[in-house]
């Protein structure tokens, strides 16, 4: 006879009712579990997809949206600071609301916020419905954004880097997808901006599916079963571990570079005399260098115990890029854009090294919502600063002088992240 588990089940109508036992095969159990596996990694992909078409195809169409609502230079650097300032605001929500209603129903929720901010704000008339539109998008972005290391380190504990990797890649995908393609798209549906920023809810809206069997779910079963570790009696004192703070100041750096380069590159490139069309390549080029590279490096990065090389090699490859930009920005166009495509592979590299920096699933979740929120943060001066500096300068060279000057202290807060050890100890010395 098939060996049986028992699972416990609550009552449809009332929570106060007495929970019910059904028993279930075994092999019924395990196909149950193996599909769920399935729907969860598509869900993650899917998701990961979405986290940056909102910025990318933004930054893509920047000049016509500019001309369009009527924006200055300044303005439209206060939009590309936008992204961070809600990942910052609403990511520290998300563990909290994970607790509470589940990690799939807040990651659905995000995929529905999304939706509906992209849909809305090219026709939401203005420039604070455009921006208050797209704040719903950024909503959903930040909370997936700090949800997705939990959900990889809680579902897939012996598959940290290999699922961060995917996560990454796909994440990298969407992104350049966006920025390569927005412009054409654009002038196949008439040349208007707006449904060119539109049709990007269609790809939101598909990302929805995969979690709505997860959404009644508060406790959802690891996909992969790890040995049980300690889990730290009472709240962590993240605030406490250098490490933790270091990450957020690398984090926060390189989310600066990262929306620098989504809300101004393509604008460098067209400046120089590149074509909107090209433009758009080169950004995409930049992006769709984090593909191959997002998966491969946080498997490296898990297989190492200091991640300060990888970290010091990236830097080096922005710099190189910055400069490149400076002196040659159309002539060396596509070397850069390739230069700046590796360095902006910090951001998985972070993703790595918060699941690498914390023993439990619960100091995963803390520690990734404090350095996202903190780093976001840090980064929402440096687009708008970027803004005023190219509308009163005239010119690219203050602006790409700040870019480098940032590279520097992100290569030394990443080499002391990237050390070997864990917040757990260091917050509870």
């Amino acid at each position: 006879m098939a060996r049986e588990e028992t699972w416990t089940t609550t009552s449809p109508t009332a929570r106060s009712t007495t929970p019910a036992t059904v028993s279930l095969p075994a092999d019924a159990t395990s196909a149950t579990r193996a599909w769920r596996t399935r729907l969860l990694v598509v869900g993650i992909v899917l998701s990961a997809l979405n986290l940056r078409p909102a910025i990318t195809s933004l930054g893509a169409l920047l000049e016509e949206v500019r001309d369009g609502l009527g924006m200055s230079g300044s303005v439209a650097g206060l939009l590309t600071s936008v992204p961070p300032l809600c990942f910052a605001v609403f990511g520290v929500t998300a563990p909290r609301l994970a607790r509470r209603f589940g990690p799939g129903t807040v990651v659905c929720a995000g995929m529905v916020a999304i939706t509906a901010g992209l849909l809305i704000r090219p026709y939401a008339g203005g420039t604070a419905g455009f921006l208050a539109a797209s704040a719903l998008a950024l909503m959903g972005i930040a909370v997936s954004n700090v949800l997705m290391p939990v959900i990889v380190k809680r579902w897939f504990p012996d598959r940290v880097g290999s699922m961060t990797g995917l996560y990454s890649m796909a994440l990298a995908l969407g992104t350049s997808a966006a920025a390569a393609i927005t412009v054409p798209v654009t002038e196949a549906l008439g040349g208007g901006w707006q449904p060119g920023l539109a049709v990007w809810a269609a790809l939101a809206a598909l990302a929805v599916v995969p979690w709505i069997p997860f959404v009644r779910q508060r406790q959802a079963e690891p996909a992969t079963r790890a040995p049980a570790r300690e889990e730290p009696s009472g709240a962590l004192r993240v605030t406490r571990s250098r490490t933790a703070w270091a990450l957020a100041v690398f984090f926060g750096l390189q989310a600066t570079a990262a929306y620098i380069t989504m809300g101004w590159m393509a604008q460098i490139f067209r400046d120089a005399g590149v074509s909107a069309g090209t433009a758009g390549l080169l950004l995409a080029v930049t992006m769709v260098m984090g593909v191959p590279l997002a998966f491969v490096i946080p498997r490296v990065a898990a297989r190492l115990p200091r991640q300060g090389p990888i970290v010091l090699v990236l830097g080096v490859c922005g710099l190189a890029g910055y400069a490149g930009l400076y002196l040659a920005p159309a002539g060396g166009a596509w070397v850069w854009a390739v230069l700046l495509g590796v360095a902006n592979c910090a951001f998985p590299l972070a993703l790595t090294m918060v699941g690498m920096r914390a023993r439990t699933g619960v100091g995963v979740a803390q520690l990734s919502a404090f350095a996202q929120s903190a780093g976001y943060l840090i980064s929402i001066p440096g687009p708008l600063l970027v803004g005023v500096l190219y509308q009163h300068s005239g010119g690219w060279g203050l602006p790409i002088a700040l870019m480098s000057a940032l590279m520097v202290p992100q290569m030394v807060v990443g080499v002391l992240a990237g050390r070997d050890r864990t917040v757990e100890d260091e917050a509870r010395r």
